[in-house]
């Protein structure tokens, strides 16, 4: 199971998501919106890693404890400058990330002294994931190719992931989809902290109270849509497969499949940052991005992963509709009051919710009666 240690480690990253949300507010713009994305996606290929290597080794042993304590700390100084770091502060971002991945690099060939596969696998990776974060570090000595830079860091980091292979690497699936759910858990903690924010320093009225309460709802309802099935599913079908295979699955549904849920959930925090901090007035286009295209990307992804399952185009019916939907109203969210808008959003996530508990209701008993068996 998931230790205390790898929870701590964990911590850093709440702190990392909020300071992206503050990226975005910072600069509400759609380019600003792409360049949080881009630091959202360094955040997250960083914390994928280490969650792939403690599902390895052992982090309780003085040594990996030691070298996750170092990482933690470059990591934490790395959360400190991301409002700032597109601006002059990239140069220490990047030297703290290049610090994290050598730490990574090292644990990993540690642990695969033992095992020439993992070591192959480790050897196989590492000139990705280390060219990505130089080259991050790079473009904090730049100016105009900054954003192209990351673009080519991330590109490393994503595609060689895939163009390494799946051999010799290992998954404990319990471990795997436990540490996945509790991040996703972390992130949704940013929409709490964002709905605080939005209400500090203002008069707390009737109109905060409910946009504060339709918040909740709708970060329950992101909460719901995975916890619901999704986790335990997911979890269950990691069990069914063995070797390379289920790698490519762990990889693609969790390491890569996880990241649009994190992107959605994180969007959704900056626009309740906005509606809560005035209740009353239009959304611009770019709020009403956040709030409908956050939900809507959020839960379209479960169609992606859907699809990665079944080898084909699958649409989950009832998610794929509710993301529509949401899509189609984004034009009215910027025509009504605020308050309307996330009032529409929340409607939309009890509907689908509604139908789910109807229409998933054989398939979440299985699932659960499956569980308790095993």
């Amino acid at each position: 199971r998931v230790t205390p240690r790898e929870l701590f480690f964990d911590l850093v990253f709440v702190f990392a998501f909020t300071q992206v949300a503050t990226l975005l507010t910072d600069d509400p713009t759609f380019a600003g919106i792409g360049r949080g994305v881009l630091v959202l996606a360094a955040l997250w290929w960083t914390w994928s890693a280490y969650a792939w290597l403690t599902n390895t080794v052992d982090p309780e042993e003085e040594v990996v404890g030691a070298a996750l304590l170092v990482a933690l700390i470059a990591m934490f100084v790395a959360a400190l400058v991301v409002p700032d770091v597109f601006e002059g502060e990239g140069v220490l971002f990047g030297a703290s990330f290049v610090v994290v991945w050598a730490m990574h690099t090292a644990l990993y060939a540690l642990a695969g002294r033992g095992s020439r596969d993992l070591l192959g696998a480790v050897l196989r990776l590492a000139p990705w994931t280390l060219l990505g974060a130089t080259l991050i570090l790079v473009a904090g000595f730049t100016g105009g190719a900054r954003e192209w830079l990351w673009l080519a860091a991330l590109g490393c980091a994503y595609v060689g992931g895939v163009l390494s292979g799946s051999t010799g690497w290992g998954v404990h699936p319990s471990h795997f989809a436990e540490r996945h759910g509790l991040v996703l858990i972390i992130a949704l903690g940013e929409a709490f902290i964002s709905i605080g924010i939005g209400a500090t320093g203002i008069g707390i009225g009737p109109g905060e109270v409910v946009a504060a309460i339709l918040g909740l709802l709708v970060a329950t309802s992101f909460w719901l849509a995975y916890f619901d099935f999704f986790s335990i599913r997911g979890e269950q079908i990691l069990h069914e497969r063995e070797g390379a295979e289920r790698v490519a699955l762990a990889r693609d549904l969790y390491a890569y499949g996880h990241f649009p849920l994190i992107v959605g959930i994180v969007l959704f925090a900056f626009a309740m940052k906005t509606i809560v901090g005035d209740v009353g007035e239009e959304l611009d286009a770019v709020g009403a991005f956040a709030l409908c295209g956050g939900s809507a990307l959020y839960l379209l992804t479960y169609s992606g992963i859907r699809s990665r399952l079944m080898r084909r185009v699958s649409l989950s019916r009832g998610r794929f509709a509710a993301a529509v939907v949401l899509v189609l109203i984004l034009p009215l969210a910027t025509a009504i009051p605020a308050l309307a808008a996330l009032a529409l959003v929340t409607a939309v996530w009890l509907a689908l919710h509604t139908y789910e508990l109807v229409w998933w209701r054989e398939a979440r008993a299985e699932s659960r009666s499956l569980l308790a068996s095993s």
